[in-house]
Formats: C-alpha cells, structure tokens, sequence
C-alpha cells in the first residue's frame, strides 16, 4: 500500500502530538460503564423473562431490556481493541459476565472485527462486517433475503455452540469449523485465519458456550422454568442483533468496488455522526458514533473519542478532509445502503 495521503497524515500527528494523552485507558471508567449496563441489562431481561407472558410489566421491559443488553454486548467492541495485556480482568469478566451468557463471547468477534480494520479485507468480499456484503442495495428480494437471515441468525448461532463437541469428530471437521463458523458475521465467504492463541480462547469459550446453551434447554426440559423462556431468550436476542445490524448500515457509505482499497478511500468511505438525533443515540452505544475517527485510530479508547474528535476540529486545516467524514443522522446514510441500488458496492 502507499504512504498515508498527507491529510490523514496531518491528523494522525495532531493528534500524537497534543498534550493530552488521548490513547490512555481509564480502567475506572471501563468498569464504570459496564456494571452499570449489566445490572440495567440483566435487571430489564430479568423482568421480561419472569413476568407474566404478555402482561403490561413484560411489554415495558421489553424495550429497555434490549437496548441495554445491546448497550452492555456493545463492550465487545472495546474488549476486542484492547491490547493482549491490557486490562486482562476486565477482558475475562466480561466474557464470563456477558460472552458466555449472551453466547457472543469475544473471541467469535475479535478476529474478523480487526480483519474488517486491514488494508488487506476492508470492503472487499469478504470483509465481514461490510454489510452490503450480506444483501444487494436497492433490491426488495435481497432485502428480504437478508431480513430472514436476521431472522434465522439467533439459532444459527445457538446450535453452533449447543452442538461444538460435535466438531471435534475429525481434525477436518474441526479446522473448518475454525476458520469458517467460529466468527459472529453473516458474510459467510470471511474465512478468518486462526494462530495458536485463538484455537485456545475459541475452545474455551466455545464448552462454556455449549454448556450455557445447553442449560437453557434442560431448565424447560426438568420444568424449572416455562417453555416461554425459550422464545423468550429468542425475542430479546432478535432484538439485539436487529439494533446491531441497523448500526452496521450506517458505519461506512459502502463505496468499495470489492477490491483491496488504499487508505484514503478507507477513511473517507467511514462516518462520523455529530448530530443528535434519537436514532443516533440508541444505534451507536459508546461514543462509537465517531466511527471514521475510530478507523483513523483504531486504538483510541472510546471514552476519548468525543475529545479526540473536538481537538482535531480545533487544530486541522478549514480545508481538511477530515471535516468532511461528518454525517448529521443515521438515517441519511442508511437509507442510501438499504434503498440505492449498489454504485460500486461489493454486494453478494
């Protein structure tokens, strides 16, 4: 690839340069926001799942339930920027806590969210979280296809971890169980490339997984809890990947032509949302909102990108491209990927 375009160059060393260490990670602040969405996440999905199916209590909860436990899953995100020695408590606490019990733990994320970052995958085929990758803008048949593969994804996935003993049947089986279902992405072309540490951390957290499916079912079948649970547990999880896949439409303007692109297309393809609108607000949890600014520096925490973002505003050139990378609303973007029949778009 060739050397940063002067701009992005600028910025990056604006922003190096500052007196403010924007890349510092404050513990406090990680643990801060993710109790407080746990006891919020847990305590909404506890009232939907234990008050009467149907009653006024069950359908207020509902709502806030899965905005919080999108909000509290979202922390994948940040586990997966971390570095590998950083902040190992909260990485495992997490996991534990949210991974395990939600079935999204972070090493089914990590990988190809950072394969999404790289010169070599981003906005080409098989860049997983590419979302016009999954369906072809401007196409209700696609459109639907893709709205029953939403539909169909929560079981998907809950059968890959209650069945994983399964994939240790043959060395074959289990490598492309690996390198082709062990990724949360609905781009089924990702294979994600697999080193000694991830072949630990997905069995790990795979068993975990598969006993944690598998308690689910064995609570209706000894009659410890309703068989409601288990639609229960499906609703809230549809929820929350229907609030995740609507966040994914509006990331990037998905201008890719399916080839490897350089890094100015790469930045300027990304968003950043300044505005306040609702929709904004629910979608993109975290200050995630600055998303072209996070591509720019992927390791900035995400409690620094507000500022990070308000100093670079204060100190680059009027004319810089940066400037431009600002979107007021979700909708304005997303209603282009959805409803635009693909320009140059890397639609499947």
């Amino acid at each position: 690839m060739s050397p940063s375009p002067g701009w992005i160059h600028d910025a990056r060393t604006t922003l190096l340069q500052s007196e403010v260490d924007f890349f510092r990670v404050q513990p406090a602040r990680y643990w801060l926001d993710f109790l407080l969405s746990l006891v919020l996440a847990y305590g909404f999905g506890g009232a939907v799942l234990m008050s009467p199916l149907g009653s006024l209590a069950q359908l207020a909860a509902y709502p806030l339930a899965v905005f919080w436990i999108y909000r509290l899953g979202s922390l994948v995100h940040e586990v997966c920027h971390l570095g590998h020695h950083e902040l190992r408590g909260f990485k495992v606490t997490w996991n534990l806590l949210v991974g395990v019990l939600t079935l999204a733990p972070s090493p089914f994320f990590t990988r190809h969210h950072r394969d999404h970052h790289s010169a070599r995958m981003y906005g080409t085929k098989e860049d997983p979280e590419y979302i016009v990758n999954v369906f072809q803008p401007g196409s209700a048949l696609s459109l639907i296809s893709y709205a029953g593969l939403v539909a169909l994804f929560p079981l998907i996935v809950f059968f890959r971890f209650l069945l994983a003993p399964l994939t240790f049947v043959h060395p074959k089986v289990r490598e492309w169980f690996l390198t082709h279902a062990s990724s949360l992405t609905m781009n089924f072309r990702y294979v994600r490339r697999v080193n000694g540490f991830d072949r630990w951390a997905i069995t790990v957290v795979e068993l975990l997984c598969c006993v944690r499916a598998a308690q689910m079912l064995l609570f209706v079948m000894l009659g410890f809890a309703p068989w409601t649970r288990l639609p229960l547990f499906y609703s809230l999880g549809i929820g929350v990947l229907v609030l995740n896949q609507l966040r994914l439409l509006a990331d990037h303007h998905f201008d890719g032509d399916g080839q490897p692109c350089e890094l100015d297309h790469h930045i300027r393809d990304s968003c950043n949302y300044t505005g306040r609108d609702f929709l904004t607000w629910v979608f993109f949890p975290f200050a995630i909102r600055y998303h072209a600014l996070h591509h720019l520096f992927p390791t900035l925490p995400y409690h620094n990108l507000k500022a990070a973002h308000e100093y670079l505003l204060q100190h680059l050139p009027t004319d810089s491209p940066y400037r431009s990378l600002d979107e007021r609303t979700w909708w304005s973007v997303a209603r282009k990927t959805l409803f635009v029949p693909a320009r140059t778009a890397a639609a499947a």
